[in-house]
């Protein structure tokens, strides 16, 4: 990212930035940058804001230790506010809310279970790198590509039978199944599910 090409604000020097969970997608907490707090935050790879009430520099989680770290920075169209994708260390808000948004009085929420995907394909990638003892994600990977696809296979056929069997808490409970060992597929595979949405995509347009 060039930070010579950003719009800061003229009186303040300011700049907005929206910090997202990178693997969920949800929105953490709006703080503002200054040029030097975004190129410190650059370089170190852990989120740096610039406090407006006591007009120094501070990294999100030197006294918590819940420190945001970087995934990515990227500039809105008009160059005059960022977006900084994290992988956060624990709960974002002085709360202890995950999000600075659960802290909130009041306003109108509409919350999809979408994101959670994203999660969950993450908390699988995770399983594969650390191989509990004893999990079930774990037994899967060890008996490999073959076993996980049979297991899609056979997911994919109760489902379909839990379809005509007109019973939708069935249907559910199967189709679950089903995107579960997929997710798992996807990993075992190094796909990543958004390779599947940028496909579906393609189609759509």
């Amino acid at each position: 990212m060039n930070i010579d090409a950003l719009t800061f604000d003229p009186a303040t020097g300011l700049i907005p930035a929206i910090v997202q969970d990178a693997t969920t997608g949800r929105i953490l907490m709006l703080g503002y940058m200054n040029h030097e707090s975004l190129k410190l935050t650059i370089d170190s790879g852990l989120v740096t804001f610039y406090s407006r009430s006591r007009n120094e520099l501070w990294t999100k989680g030197e006294t918590s230790g819940n420190f945001l770290r970087v995934v990515s920075i990227a500039d809105d169209c008009d160059q005059d506010a960022v977006v900084v994708k994290v992988r956060p260390d624990g709960p974002t808000c002085h709360t202890g809310s995950e999000s600075c948004f659960d802290a909130g009085s009041s306003g109108f929420h509409i919350e999809t279970g979408f994101p959670f995907l994203a999660y969950l394909e993450e908390f699988l990638r995770e399983r594969k790198r650390s191989m509990p003892e004893g999990s079930y994600t774990s037994k899967m990977f060890i008996k490999g590509l073959d076993k996980i696809a049979q297991k899609v296979g056979e997911e994919a056929v109760e489902t379909v039978i839990a379809a005509k069997n007109d019973d939708d808490k069935e249907f559910i409970y199967e189709a679950s199944d089903l995107l579960f060992h997929l997710t798992l597929l996807l990993v075992e595979k190094d796909i990543p599910f958004e390779a599947l949405i940028e496909e579906l995509r393609r189609r759509h347009k």
